[in-house]
């Protein structure tokens, strides 16, 4: 018997009461699907790109697994909430100039590149520079209006000479301080659960740090502090309005120095915030040696002699060139793999995968932006999918691709040619393979298959004019790739 094998009936065995449900909810719908196949087949047939696109944003949908708060982020949100800050103390500069205040010779690699727009300070730092890079910084609300629109595009990848040593080696370098308001990223968080509410999602799992956050003066907040802002903004009554459940997960940057002990910081406020933190995730680009997987395999040994209570999912596979990180990353623990595109190059693994335990996250649009694939006839999720390999579609970093979950669907179906079983399936998996608590993961299956049968029955009455009422609010990518621009 295999080593998953083995993985996936000891979890069949802990989960036996959910499996059961989820069996008989796929069951449930399952027996109008057998039909409901040649229905979806023909409206396919028929349907133009914009009302299939509609057709998807109305769609309930199970969840997000796959997704970074400070990437999910729309540029115009960024700008708005930045102003906003000032009810906390927070207020930022960005600079809009080279003075060559400094020596060409510094590292451009470095965490703040010098010759680089748009890299956004608190107030606090601002004021240390010397007064000749003070000369290269403006507040941002007065930013004139040609400052404000490359500001905004600075941290969105909408230009075809950008890839992923753009994406990587800059945006986040720009949003820089941005990131150390907990009050702003918790605004975030809110944002991306009204978007995605109104797209019909009701689960989002985010990597969102606990740690990193400091006040207005720069002095540090504690994790427990920023966790309790997190809770109060979650308990607010317009986020639970959304109907979006949420949990978070702590991620580290697995190439850092002390990315060893980011590690052990992590699984730490993950257990003691586990009412709201489910899993700690290792980010961070893979062709980046320092990162491998197997340099962990000590510190995640000492951390499970202690811990009981904390997933892990990974970024796997995320590389254009065959290796061995997903089968060392789920020898390391992980229950869900990030990405997994070159899991098609381990046949072996590949056959070991099918039927589960282990999730993949699939991220269409990220892969094919940051040059993972050429084109999506390169990409693996339709083999994965019809494999048995469990897949669900996730959005990564929507806010720097100006994309949402719909968009994912839509790129599915459109380049895949997706069954309507297979968007049931991709959904459920993406509550199924969730981390959050067994008995919340049965409530949501719950909701998720009353809504969906109510859909396909209210579809199967009126059509394509039961969408009329339905506006879609979609961004960039799908305008660019797919001229679906304008539905209002």
């Amino acid at each position: 018997m295999s080593y998953f094998k083995m993985h996936s009936l000891f979890r069949a065995g802990r989960g036996a009461a959910l499996a059961a449900f989820f069996s008989l909810g796929s069951m449930s719908v399952g027996a109008a699907a057998t039909t409901s196949n040649d229905w979806f087949e023909d409206f396919k047939k028929t349907a133009s790109d914009s009302e299939l696109y509609t057709f998807l944003y109305a769609m309930p949908k199970g969840g997000d697994l796959h997704n970074h708060i400070s990437g999910a982020v729309m540029s115009g949100w960024w700008y708005d909430l930045a102003l906003a800050q000032k009810e906390h103390g927070y207020k930022f500069y960005t600079k809009v100039r080279i003075n060559n205040c400094r020596d060409f010779g510094n590292n451009e690699f470095a965490r703040r590149p010098y010759l680089m727009l748009f890299n956004t300070l608190m107030e606090s730092t601002y004021n240390q520079l010397p007064e000749c890079e003070k000369a290269e910084y403006k507040r941002l609300e007065d930013l004139d209006e040609k400052e404000k629109a490359g500001w905004l595009n600075s941290v969105t990848l909408n230009h075809d000479h950008e890839g992923r040593d753009e994406f990587f080696q800059t945006h986040w370098q720009r949003l820089d301080q941005l990131l150390y308001s907990p009050y702003l990223i918790a605004e975030i968080l809110y944002k991306n659960m009204e978007a995605f509410g109104a797209e019909g999602m009701i689960y989002l799992e985010t990597m969102m740090e606990a740690g990193g956050y400091v006040k207005p003066d720069g002095t540090p907040i504690s994790e427990d502090d920023a966790v309790a802002i997190f809770r109060k903004r979650l308990a607010q009554a317009d986020a639970k309005a959304t109907g979006v459940t949420v949990r978070l997960q702590d991620s580290i940057l697995r190439f850092v120095p002390n990315a060893e002990d980011q590690l052990r910081a992590s699984y730490d406020i993950v257990s003691r915030h586990r009412d709201l933190y489910v899993a700690v995730n290792m980010v961070g680009r893979e062709d980046n040696d320092k990162g491998y997987p197997l340099r962990f395999t000590k510190t995640l040994r000492e951390l499970r002699h202690k811990y009981n209570n904390v997933r892990l999912s990974v970024h796997a596979g995320e590389v254009d060139e065959p290796n061995y990180h997903i089968r060392d990353t789920l020898m390391l623990g992980a229950d869900r793999i990030g990405h997994g595109v070159n899991l098609i190059t381990d046949k072996d693994l590949l056959r070991e995968m099918r039927h589960g335990p282990y999730l993949i996250e699939i991220n269409l649009i990220s892969n094919l932006l940051l040059e993972y694939v050429s084109d999506y006839s390169q990409h693996p999720f339709p083999e994965y999918l019809r494999l048995g390999i469990p897949v669900a579609l996730s959005t990564d970093d929507r806010g720097m691709w100006d994309s949402n979950l719909t968009d994912e669907f839509f790129v599915a179906v459109k380049e895949f040619n997706l069954s309507w079983d297979e968007l049931l399936l991709l959904s459920r998996n993406s509550l199924q393979y969730s981390f959050v608590e067994d008995d919340v993961k049965a409530q949501l299956l719950k909701t998720y298959n009353s809504r969906i049968q109510k859909f396909q029955d209210s579809f199967s009455r009126s059509g394509v004019d039961g969408l009329k009422k339905t506006k879609p609010v979609s961004y960039g990518f799908i305008c660019k790739r797919y001229s679906l621009c304008n539905f209002k």
